[in-house]
C-alpha cells in the first residue's frame, strides 16, 4: 500500500512510501547532512538509494549537482521515480533499477565527486535478525551487497580525492575503516550517534577521501533524544531545514 508522506520539512518536498516495506528513518536525514558538499561538487551517487530520501535531500543542499541513485529493487525504485517526478526533480534527479555491481553499465570510473550510502547494517549470517519481509531483508540484511563490496565500488567510481560518506552501525566502526583504507579511502571525519545521553552509541557516521592524507577529525556527539524520548533541538533543526 503506497502512501504519499512530507519529506519534513524540506521545502514542502513529498516523498512516495509503502509503510509495511520500511519508510525513510533519521539515517537517511543525519547522512545528507553530514557529507562535505562545496561548490564544486558536480556529480553525486547514492548507492542503494531505496525510495530516494537522501537525493531529495541533497537537492536541497546543493545548486548545481548532478545526483544519481541506484537501487536493485524494482518496486521500490519505482516509488522513487514516482517521488522524484511529484517534486519536479527530474532535471536534478537520476534514477537507475539495477545492481550497484553493474554500474560499468552506466559510468566511467572516477566519475563521481561525492558517494554517499546507507547500505545494509546486518551480515546475512545474522539469521535471528532476519525479517521474513524480502523488502525488508534486502535493505537491512547484505543480502545483495557486502560492506567490503560497497567500499570497493566507491572506490573505483570516485574520482581522486573524492569523498565517499556512510552512516552504518557503530558496532562495525573497526570493519569499516579497515575496508576504507584497504581501497584507498582515508577515513577523515567520524560522528558517533546515540539514542541519548548516558547511552552507548548505536550509529556512526564516517567520511572518507579518496587518496587522501591522514588526519581524522572525531565530531561531537550527536544525541538523538532527550529523556522523555522527544528529539533534541538539533535534532529538529535538520528534520526541518529549509
Amino acid at each position: 500500500m503506497k502512501v504519499i508522506n512530507d519529506l519534513l520539512g524540506y521545502d514542502n518536498l513529498k516523498i512516495v512510501q509503502n509503510p509495511e516495506w520500511f519508510s525513510f528513518s533519521l539515517d537517511s536525514v543525519l547522512l545528507p547532512n553530514f557529507v562535505t558538499l562545496n561548490k564544486d561538487v558536480r556529480n553525486i551517487l547514492d548507492l542503494g538509494t531505496g525510495n530516494a530520501p537522501i537525493p531529495m535531500i541533497l537537492s536541497t543542499l546543493t545548486e548545481k549537482a548532478n545526483i544519481y541513485g541506484i537501487e536493485i529493487q524494482k518496486d521500490v525504485f519505482e516509488m522513487a521515480e514516482e517521488s522524484v517526478e511529484l517534486n519536479k526533480l527530474e532535471n536534478r534527479i537520476k534514477l537507475i533499477n539495477d545492481d550497484m555491481k553493474k554500474l560499468d553499465q552506466y559510468f566511467e570510473a572516477n566519475f563521481f565527486d561525492v558517494i554517499v550510502s546507507n547500505p545494509p547494517y546486518f551480515k546475512l549470517e545474522e539469521l535471528s535478525k532476519k525479517n521474513e519481509d524480502e523488502h525488508k531483508t534486502i535493505a537491512r540484511h547484505e543480502e545483495k551487497i557486502t560492506l567490503s563490496e560497497l567500499v570497493k565500488i566507491a572506490k573505483k567510481y570516485l574520482k581522486n580525492n573524492g569523498v565517499f560518506a556512510m552512516v552504518h552501525r557503530s558496532d562495525r566502526l573497526i570493519e569499516i575503516i579497515e575496508e576504507m583504507r584497504k581501497n584507498n579511502i582515508e577515513p577523515k571525519k567520524i560522528q558517533l550517534i546515540y539514542p541519548k545521553k548516558n547511552t552507548n552509541s548505536n550509529m556512526v557516521l564516517i567520511e572518507g577521501k579518496k587518496n587522501g592524507n591522514p588526519g581524522l577529525i572525531i565530531k561531537e556527539p550527536l544525541y538523538i533524544h532527550d529523556e522523555n524520548g522527544e528529539y533534541l533541538e538539533e535534532i529538529n533543526k535538520l528534520f526541518f531545514r529549509r
